[in-house]
């Protein structure tokens, strides 16, 4: 491996996190220097001389192999991980290094779920900061590292097909040179949109743009202890919900339903299998409540369920109402959310509806196949086009690797001590980057009396399900075979 070149890679996306610091320092000396401004600073320091260090050894950029380019991607997670704690470990209250750890993950992760009790005494700052790592996040800290490299860089287009998973090229239809930047026109286009719109609808700025990058974002981090219910807004959570599921959508289908001022590309068949799992999600939830949790009213009902049930399939996890007590069919059914999730190709975590649609699809082929054994047009179709084999065996060995390490994550959190639904609801949650789960761990709970280990296991799932597993699996592969 290429030491100087993974060294140099890993540092531009230490100076992603570094700007943002930077920003947030800004916020604080515009609020009259709260607590924040020295956590904030020596952080700004010192993720800046990080970033910078290896540039001063490294005089042109060189050829990049596979090996590396997983490298840098699993590295400029990690490393963003434990810079980004520092600000909420400096600062202190609630943070010990262990909460400051799982913060910083959830974060950058955008999975959402927190250890903090009272949001509201965080400083206006570190509020920014923790909001910050969601939008560093959501596009990914190596897609912030492709934007700034040179245009002809062999790093862009090598490090653009491992990062976009194989699922989420295909709608593009363009060269991948090109689609971090529709990436990032998509994204910073809905953060606007939507910022624009909460403002409209009574929310201050600063609380716009914070819940703008969680929403695009799919994350979950709000500036209020009772997240979006706090405001008891119809008009807010209908813009809420609606930036849910655009941003959990294929952002290169958005970029083309907009290029073209044409919904003809949401005529997917993925797109429209998730809308349609959203519906009846929300049907049988809505039910559930009216006839099971004590809902006197259809529409408020109703409201609850959609909402709960947007929240959970996009990963964002924001909350209107306290699902902890509600119905445990209601709670099964957004469990299915949490497995499902949104598509490929967006911000979204979870197992991604492209790869359920054709798991579906296979075990239909299968059980036709059976039927009829002598026939031989019986194939996978998406849309127009047909699925082969070497497309759906490992679409359906992901989802059985995903379904393993949430199994391995169950026995182990149980074993450290906790509660079998929250073990159950919180892997499930952390490997989907959903953030909310069941319980105490639900849509407006904290996982602040998670054991310390058990938060470190979490911290793991959310890592694991942002990279989509295998970067991992080839690290410790090249290690392994390296060591013999």
């Amino acid at each position: 491996m290429n030491v100087k070149v993974i060294s140099t890679n890993v540092g531009r996306a230490l100076l992603v996190s570094a700007l943002f610091m930077f920003i947030s320092m800004l916020i604080s000396i515009f609020d009259g220097m709260d607590s924040a401004f020295a956590p904030l600073s020596i952080s700004f320091i010192i993720t800046f001389i990080a970033g910078a260090f290896p540039f001063i050894f490294v005089r042109k950029s060189e050829a990049i192999s596979i090996q590396d380019g997983f490298m840098i991607i699993v590295l400029s997670w990690i490393l963003s991980f434990l810079f980004g704690m520092l600000p909420y470990v400096m600062w202190g209250g609630e943070f010990s290094l262990v909460n400051a750890l799982f913060e910083s993950v959830s974060g950058y992760t955008t999975t959402g779920s927190t250890i903090l009790t009272d949001i509201e005494a965080l400083p206006k700052s570190l509020l920014f900061w923790r909001s910050s790592t969601h939008f560093i996040g959501g596009l990914g800290v190596v897609v912030f590292l492709l934007l700034i490299m040179p245009n002809a860089s062999p790093f862009r287009l090598r490090l653009t097909n491992i990062e976009l998973s194989s699922l989420s090229k295909e709608g593009y239809r363009t060269r991948s040179v090109k689609t971090v930047y529709i990436t990032v026109l998509v994204y910073v286009g809905l953060v606007v949109c939507e910022t624009l719109m909460l403002m409209l609808a009574g929310m201050s700025f600063f609380d716009a743009i914070n819940h703008s990058f969680s929403t695009v974002a799919t994350g979950g981090f709000s500036t209020r202890n009772a997240s979006i219910s706090y405001y008891d807004s119809t008009a807010i959570n209908l813009i809420v919900m609606l930036f849910m599921v655009i941003s959990s959508l294929h952002f290169g289908l958005l970029f083309t339903v907009f290029a073209t001022r044409s919904l003809k590309p949401l005529k997917s068949p993925v797109v429209k299998f998730f809308l349609t799992s959203i519906l009846v999600m929300t049907v049988l939830v809505t039910l559930s409540l009216k006839f099971q949790g004590g809902y006197g009213s259809w529409g408020k009902a109703l409201m609850d369920a959609s909402f709960q049930v947007c929240s959970y399939t996009s990963t964002t996890g924001f909350g209107s109402a306290d699902n902890s007590g509600w119905p445990l069919f209601s709670l099964l059914v957004l469990a299915y959310g949490l497995f499902q999730c949104g598509c490929s190709g967006s911000t979204a975590g979870g197992v991604k509806a492209d790869r359920m649609y054709i798991a579906m699809k296979a075990v239909v082929c299968q059980v036709r196949k059976k039927l009829h054994p002598s026939s031989s047009v019986l194939q996978i179709r998406l849309g127009n086009h047909l699925v082969n084999d070497d497309v759906a065996l490992p679409v359906i060995l992901y989802i059985v690797l995903y379904s393993a390490l949430i199994a391995i994550s169950i026995i182990l959190l149980v074993l450290c001590g906790v509660e079998p639904v929250e073990a159950f609801s919180g892997a499930l949650s952390s490997m989907g980057n959903a953030g909310a789960a069941m319980g105490d761990l639900g849509s407006l709970g904290s996982y602040a009396a998670q054991p310390a280990v058990a938060k470190l296991i979490y911290s793991m799932d959310m890592f694991l399900g942002r990279v989509e597993i295998y970067p991992v699996i080839v690290i410790f592969y090249l290690i392994f075979k390296r060591g013999k």
